[in-house]
């Protein structure tokens, strides 16, 4: 059985939405999503640009706020930026939270994209596996 994850930034534009695609692309067994404490409504064009180089891409892959995903059941919610974990609002049942903060790339050129997938994979895929392999 897949065990979810929700990936929680403050726009849910780059950062959110890149682990969801990392993690979706390459932990087997872990549906990700993602949402924004105040969403954009938009997924930022480098972070779609980069998602699509890399192939792990989907075009249901959008800005979403936290209404949207609130009732669904999640093993894990993942914090990736410091507001979102100040913010974390309250589900309708307890979930297990991490943070794991990373800068925010949006205004910044292409590389910083580039620099912030590989942090992620990096830094925050192990994080999660161990998370979810403690429940």
């Amino acid at each position: 059985m897949n065990k979810k994850v929700l990936v929680l930034c403050t726009g849910n534009s780059c950062r959110s939405i890149i682990a969801e695609a990392i993690i979706n692309a390459k932990l087997d067994g872990i549906e990700a999503q993602s949402s924004g404490v105040k969403a954009s409504g938009k997924v930022n064009p480098n972070a779609k640009k980069l998602l699509e180089e890399k192939g792990i891409w989907n075009d249901e892959y959008h800005s979403k706020v936290l209404d949207e995903v609130i009732n669904e059941e999640f093993d894990l919610i993942v914090t990736v930026c410091d507001h979102a974990h100040e913010t974390c609002p309250m589900f309708p049942r307890p979930i297990p939270k991490i943070h794991v903060g990373f800068e925010d790339p949006d205004g910044k050129g292409y590389e910083a994209f580039e620099a912030t997938y590989k942090k992620i994979e990096a830094e925050l895929l192990p994080k999660v596996q161990k998370a979810l392999s403690n429940l």
